[in-house]
């Protein structure tokens, strides 16, 4: 069996990937069972180019073939902020309470506007240094009047899904996982390496 490499180190997108992929054909790693290696500088424009320019960036410095996504909340009336720079909103160090505030802050400064938002995952798949292998998946909500819910991480409790009528912060991990964004793209990936032969 292969091994894959997933690029990140976020806890909480690991958790659901390794969710995601258990059925996959492939043995699973993650960037903590590697020697450390330095994040790349973000530079993509698109949460397509980032997880593209992220997937080249580890698979050449590991050797490995590599699997790496780029997502993130798009809010409409924000003019699509915080967008590719969702984990750097407002500063790299901000804790998502105060990210939180500052999104509240500025939606109440535009009350007409639709609280219409987006989750957004780009996934690309690097092997022998080609990508082999993109998709996107999103999942389609809204601003919450206020944080709700002590599940999920980042800006779950912020997103409301409304066919649950509740934030992805309040839904169990399987609920999540079977309408949002990553849960989308990564299911789509795991199909396909079923039936890539390589």
């Amino acid at each position: 069996m292969r091994t894959l490499l997933v690029a990140t180190t976020n806890p909480g997108k690991l958790r659901e990937i390794w969710v995601l992929m258990s059925g996959a054909p492939v043995k699973l790693i993650g960037l903590s069972d590697l020697p450390s290696v330095d994040e790349p500088e973000e530079t993509g424009a698109t949460f397509e180019e980032n997880a593209r320019l992220k997937a080249r960036y580890y698979a050449e410095r590991t050797g490995l073939w590599t699997v790496a996504e780029d997502s993130g909340l798009v809010i409409d009336a924000l003019g699509g902020e915080p967008g590719v720079r969702s984990a750097r909103f407002l500063r790299p160090d901000a804790s998502y309470p105060e990210r939180f505030e500052e999104i509240f802050r500025r939606l109440a400064a535009s009350p007409n506007h639709p609280r219409t938002a987006r989750f957004v995952a780009a996934v690309a798949s690097v092997h022998h240094g080609n990508v082999v292998y993109e998709t996107t998946g999103i999942v389609e909500g809204e601003i919450a009047a206020a944080p709700r819910g002590s599940g999920g991480f980042g800006y779950d409790p912020i997103f409301l899904y409304p066919p649950y009528g509740k934030t992805l912060a309040e839904v169990s991990e399987a609920d999540k996982i079977a309408v949002a964004h990553r849960g989308v793209a990564f299911r789509t990936f795991a199909n396909w390496l079923r039936t890539w032969e390589r």
